[in-house]
């Protein structure tokens, strides 16, 4: 496994690079999906610049924001204060595959949460999904392809279905049910405003056993 140091360098480095002060747009399945839901807690794993953080700020949501990167954190933080929105977002530096954020959460979203350094996926996301609440949502969005402008530049990489992520996390299904699992594409703009089709392998988790 990689040792922390060397994955948080890298992540410094990634975010350190990153030109543009700002948060960037919300993931459109995350605004498409949770738009709907009352407002809670909300925890952002590897939240980045935080798009969907501020996104779920301006809609209500309580969000805890994490991310391996110091520069990250920093940098959204600064901003929510920017925006008037620092009462809503509490920013935390987590290598998840050493820490996981304290609390019970009504949504916790893991957005695109690839790496190329070695991280026990499955753990954190059954470890996320013991930390919702009765009722809350644990919404798993992944790469099902790979885009022109991502840091994976193997066209033949074959990523997990939602299914099997499902059947890796291995919860008990008198706990935790899937509301959706599915594989939708859309247009996608990159970086440098180049353009795409890509699919994304959704998986929506709720959790509805009675709390003990």
């Amino acid at each position: 496994m990689t040792d922390a140091p060397q994955a948080e360098a890298f992540w410094e480095q990634h975010y350190r690079a990153r030109r543009g002060g700002g948060a960037g747009h919300p993931n459109a399945i995350l605004k498409e999906m949770i738009g709907t839901l009352p407002s809670g807690d909300a925890l952002d794993l590897g939240c980045g610049p935080g798009g969907d953080t501020i996104w779920l700020a301006r809609h209500g949501w309580q969000v805890t924001a994490v991310d391996i990167s110091s520069v990250a954190v920093e940098r959204l933080s600064a901003l929510s204060r920017q925006l008037g929105l620092q009462d809503r977002v509490t920013g935390e530096q987590h290598d998840l595959a050493q820490s996981f954020p304290g609390g019970c959460f009504d949504l916790i979203s893991a957005q695109y949460l690839h790496t190329p350094l070695a991280l026990d996926r499955a753990r954190v996301l059954r470890t996320a999904a013991h930390a919702l609440r009765p009722g809350g949502h644990l919404l798993i969005v992944d790469h099902g392809s790979t885009a022109p402008w991502s840091w994976n530049k193997d066209p033949d990489t074959q990523f997990p279905s939602p299914g099997e992520i499902a059947n890796e996390l291995a919860l008990d299904t008198d706990r935790w049910i899937v509301v959706r699992a599915d594989m939708p594409q859309r247009r996608a703009t990159g970086p440098a405003g180049q353009t795409a089709t890509v699919t994304d392998n959704v998986l929506l988790i709720q959790r509805h056993d009675r709390e003990r």
